[in-house]
């Protein structure tokens, strides 16, 4: 996340993500509540993230930017709120479910496997059988630029979790995406209707992994995860 003294242009925020080379970088100036947050990939502003999001609130709760367990920001896909328990952050998202589509061949040719089902919200979900068949995934990212959507979540259940996932969003410049919030707005609602319960675990497979839990609540989800502190420094512009 960056914190800037004034807001920037949004042609120096996005040289900034393309610099920081990371999924998405957040955004946030810091005011009277609620805290404008906006997010970059590499190329890209995007209308929704999570991980950043947790991480933006993380930092600015544990270096006393705020007070309280409470923070909410204004966003391209309206007011967020993080709510803080200890060390777990809980995001309150907007739901996003999706609804089942025909198939597409040149889905299965880009991902280089067959999905049993394909459903559509902004992403297009992709389900597969079993969680050895989307951690087996080899796509290619060149066919799946070229599809008709913002990106590709492949999930199936999990052995140890009730779900897995991966992320493909090449045409946002991110090929895969190691965890992503926004995709679980489309994944909470799919299994819980699904699997019949409101309360989910989930794993993101990527190399580097990610565990989250999330929770149905009608037309929001509330996904929760942890994080750490990596690197902190300064940007000269």
């Amino acid at each position: 996340m960056v914190v800037p003294e004034e807001p920037l242009p949004e042609k120096t925020m996005q040289s900034i993500a393309a610099e920081n080379n990371l999924s998405e970088t957040a955004f946030v100036i810091l005011g009277d509540a609620p805290l404008t947050l906006r997010w970059f990939t590499p190329s890209v502003e995007v209308d929704l993230c999570g991980h950043a999001t947790l991480a933006t609130a993380f930092i600015l709760f544990t270096h006393g930017c705020i007070d309280g367990e409470e923070v909410e920001f204004l966003t391209k896909s309206g007011l967020l709120e993080v709510r803080s328990s200890g060390s777990l952050l809980t995001l309150d998202f907007p739901s996003r479910a999706p609804v089942r589509i025909e198939p597409k061949p040149q889905l299965a040719e880009a991902l280089g496997a067959e999905p049993v089902e394909l459903h559509a919200s902004r992403d297009w979900l992709v389900l597969f059988d079993a969680e050895e068949q989307v951690a087996s995934l080899e796509p290619d990212f060149s066919r799946i630029r070229k599809l008709d959507t913002f990106a590709v979540i492949a999930t199936a259940p999990g052995e140890d979790v009730d779900f897995v996932s991966r992320f493909f969003a090449p045409r946002a410049g991110v090929d895969e995406d190691p965890v992503t919030g926004s995709a679980h707005c489309t994944l909470t609602p799919f299994w819980a209707r699904r699997l019949g319960k409101s309360k989910l675990t989930a794993r993101q497979i990527s190399d580097r992994k990610g565990e989250v839990i999330c929770e149905d609540c009608g037309d929001r989800v509330a996904i929760s995860g942890y994080a750490v502190e990596y690197l902190s420094g300064e940007i000269s512009i």
